[in-house]
């Protein structure tokens, strides 16, 4: 028999995975469906792409806060319920969509709702004693890994039917995620943990604000940002740039995303925890940030899809550093702020996930312009890679191993 704990931990990876599902089933499809309905090339396309990323991005950081304090308020279970009931509509939403502007007010509501990341991390440190939650951190990233393993795998099969039918699939799944959360998950804030919700630490600024006056977590909050703006470009550009760099048509692009879904799962799910017993949170952070560089680097420059899809486990190795940056933040707040530290987590994400789609979009655009002076698909990585050198030398030299307690 699994103890209580473990059923709910088993509940929110099957939880993450369904989502990253539901998120992986649409990418392999985003360049077509953003050409028929712009009806326009493939850089413009991907700017348009990048407006409704960030579009919900927006959303996410208005409304971050605003959940991750009304979860401390409610609970966890409520808030994560609701925002599987309005992913379920967007989908379907988007799969009735054939003009930009439904799309992106589809994105808006849906960023509104997009809570469940922040949530599920909030529940996971609500059931895990301290020193265990860098490992649980872990296995959320592999459950999130596994989704995408499953997710583009399915949108590139599905997108051989109809351009729309992966929303249709991820409607479905994220109904059934509704279902099933509602009959097996438990709430893990008790009465006595909850504290009164307050208007001025849901407002994302004031949240901001109270949170970096606590110990060391200033820096940490800056540096999780950044490797947050040079890794969302992964997801803003990746469908783009291997259709403008490879020729890789929507089954290709979903292959590829797999594979590199089930390295990202292996590498947190099985280097996590060893690394930081071995070298501490502070090295193993350091090590990925590293290895996000050389990343970077070889897809800015990289012509041979062959060759992009046999570099893919050393690109996933990079995935160490964000469940050791959690794992350092977490131990800097007490126990009744877990949630308010997820929601500001949630916001910062969200403001990377603004710029960087608009920044990277605009750069893919430019430069795989007719005008262009270099035809250059993989200068948006060029760039994270600039930026990552930036945010190695912050991390480095303004941190130092966080004690356990």
């Amino acid at each position: 028999m699994f103890a209580r704990g473990n059923l709910s931990l088993l509940f929110i990876l099957f939880t993450v995975a369904l989502d990253a599902i539901g998120i992986g089933l649409i990418f392999p499809v985003m360049p077509d469906l953003m050409e028929d309905v712009t009806h326009a090339g493939l850089g413009e396309a991907a700017l348009w792409g990048g407006v409704l990323a960030a579009s919900f991005a927006v959303m996410q950081f208005v409304c971050g806060p605003l959940v991750g304090n009304l979860s401390d308020r409610f609970g966890r279970r409520p808030v994560l319920l609701v925002s599987l009931a309005v992913m379920a509509l967007d989908y379907v939403a988007m799969a009735l969509a054939h003009t930009v502007w439904l799309l992106l007010i589809a994105r808006i509501v849906a960023g509104v709702a997009a809570a469940t990341h922040a949530t599920a991390n909030a529940y996971v440190a609500d059931i895990s004693a301290p020193d265990e939650r860098a490992k649980r951190f872990g296995l959320i990233g592999a459950g999130f890994g596994i989704g995408f393993v499953a997710g583009p795998i399915l949108g590139g099969l599905l997108a051989g039917i109809d351009v729309r039918a992966p929303f249709w699939a991820a409607a479905v799944l994220a109904l059934a995620n509704l279902v099933f959360g509602w009959f097996v998950m438990p709430e893990s804030l008790g009465a006595d943990k909850r504290r009164a919700f307050t208007w001025g630490r849901a407002n994302p600024l004031a949240s901001l604000r109270a949170i970096r006056r606590l110990p060391g977590l200033r820096r940490l909050l800056l540096v999780s940002f950044l490797y947050a703006v040079t890794f969302n470009v992964w997801p803003a550009i990746w469908s783009y740039y291997s259709k403008a760099a490879f020729g890789w048509d929507a089954r290709w692009i979903g292959f590829a995303l797999a594979a590199f879904g089930i390295c990202m799962a292996l590498t947190q799910a099985l280097l996590v925890a060893p690394m930081i017993r071995r070298i501490g949170e502070r090295r193993t952070a350091a090590v990925g940030m590293g290895l996000e560089v050389v990343s970077y680097g070889f897809y800015g420059v990289a012509t041979s899809g062959f060759w992009a899809l046999v570099f893919t486990p050393i690109a996933a190795l990079g995935g160490v550093t964000g469940p050791s940056l959690q794992a350092m933040m977490s131990r800097a707040v007490p126990e009744n702020q877990q949630g308010e530290l997820q929601g500001v987590n949630s916001s910062l994400n969200a403001l990377a996930m603004i710029i960087s789609p608009l920044v990277m979009t605009w750069v893919f655009g430019y430069f795989t312009s007719p005008t262009a002076p270099i035809q250059l698909p993989g200068a948006p990585f060029l760039l994270s890679a600039t930026l990552m050198v930036a945010v190695v030398i912050l991390f480095v030299a303004g941190t130092r191993e966080t004690p356990k307690s």
